[in-house]
């Protein structure tokens, strides 16, 4: 009896032992369907796409059905070669699967498939294929802009397209095919469809000083509409320098820059006279001349009149098409500070309009307050993007339900002083 304790403890081991090797064995790598190594699926499926060196067509879906009573598919997954996933439903008895979405044209595409015999082992098979190249009439293209380099943080990116797009679903699909990326970060972002083949991107707020911004598009070989399929576009990549904005006072006759933030100069101007008032809003500087030729003429001035002016023009800096410039202006030296005498341009002395050239570059904010001009035009005479409130911005994406893009108003194209 003394022994029995111990009988009873080891015959307990034992069955618990057996009783562990029972699940194992079950869970193990011999007694388990799943565990089995795939079967080749070949001869169980079905695939509708092309055989051998022939190209799929892009306008076809594509279709997996299952061969026989014995077996299902339980999984498809397509993928083009830049990681693209096509969408697809599979039935719910796992007869067959198809796309949802369309393929993309000159694409090479993996398709994978996950299937089950009667007795529930699995079955795999992959297929490669790849789809045609729509004609050169069919391609939309996309061309970013500005140039590569170095701008001030108002700089927008902008779109161009070859061919317009005006179907609202249409765009949508362009629309997120466009990726902007800021290192650091920006205040979100959006794109804004100008016109039918014009859209420019901007954050809430504008760039950081000293980031890094990309531009590329998945648009290739994507189909935009029937006739319409993306094609290859160029990246672009430009950087931003320190935030420099020129603070311009109509009503004081004063402007002031500042440099991330710290006013940096303050420097006595003059503005439009009246009849001339310059653009009240937030332009961006879109170039710099060392010389122009400015006449009055050229914005509808008769020649001989009193405000008719024929004058070479220096360190003359644009911030718009129709010819408003800050620029060098030593025939009003001696209004400036004190009164606007001019018809439209932002005039300082020889001095401060070359330190004002050699410190701004393309990019960078020039705004004028408290003026009895016009409000800056948002798109068609240089880039007055932001005096778009955001949430008029945002209305203006195709991704958007709550508004449409405002028309492009036409500008003028002659320089003004």
């Amino acid at each position: 009896m003394n022994h029995s304790p111990r009988i009873r403890t080891v015959l307990g081991c034992t069955l618990l032992v057996a009783a562990l090797g029972a699940g194992l064995t079950a869970c193990g790598s011999s007694g388990h369907p799943l565990s089995a190594k795939p079967y080749d699926a070949a001869s169980q499926i079905s695939f509708s796409g092309p055989v051998g060196s022939k190209k799929a067509d892009p306008d076809k879906p594509l279709e997996v059905t299952a061969q026989g009573d014995e077996g299902r598919i339980t999984d498809v997954t397509a993928t083009d070669a830049l990681g693209r996933y096509v969408a697809g439903e599979l039935s719910a008895d796992g007869r067959r699967w198809h796309t949802t979405s369309p393929l993309a044209a000159d694409a090479q595409y993996t398709v994978r498939v996950s299937t089950e015999d009667e007795d529930g082992a699995p079955g795999r098979k992959v297929l490669n294929f790849e789809t045609g190249k729509p004609s050169k009439e069919k391609s939309l293209k996309v061309t970013f802009g500005p140039d590569g380099g170095k701008y001030g943080v108002g700089q927008p990116i902008t779109a161009e397209l070859n061919k317009a797009v005006k179907d609202e679903k249409a765009r949508a699909i362009v629309e997120r095919a466009l990726k902007v990326e800021s290192k650091p970060a920006a205040d979100g972002g959006s794109w804004y469809w100008v016109d039918s083949k014009t859209l420019h991107y901007r954050p809430k707020e504008y760039w950081p000083a000293h980031a890094t911004i990309t531009a590329h598009s998945n648009l290739k070989g994507i189909k935009v509409t029937d006739t319409l399929w993306g094609g290859e576009s160029k990246p672009l990549t430009i950087t931003t320098g320190d935030r420099v904005e020129a603070v311009t006072d109509a009503g004081s006759h004063s402007m002031t820059v500042y440099r991330n933030g710290e006013a940096i100069n303050e420097i006595p101007v003059t503005t439009g006279k009246p009849g001339f008032e310059t653009r009240n809003g937030v332009k961006v500087v879109l170039g710099k001349e060392y010389y122009v030729r400015m006449r009055g003429t050229s914005i509808g001035i008769s020649e001989g009149s009193s405000d008719s002016y024929d004058l070479p023009v220096y360190y003359a800096t644009r911030v718009t098409w129709s010819g408003e410039y800050v620029h060098a202006a030593p025939w009003s030296t001696g209004s400036q500070g004190y009164a606007n005498v001019s018809h439209g341009c932002t005039g300082m002395s020889t001095d401060n309009a070359a330190w004002f050239f050699d410190t701004v570059r393309e990019g960078d904010i020039v705004k004028v307050v408290n003026s009895y001009g016009e409000e800056m035009d948002p798109f068609g005479n240089g880039f007055g993007d932001w005096n778009v409130s955001w949430k008029k911005w945002g209305e203006g994406s195709a991704l958007s339900t709550t508004g449409k893009p405002d028309p492009v108003r036409q500008a003028r194209l002659s320089p003004e002083v």
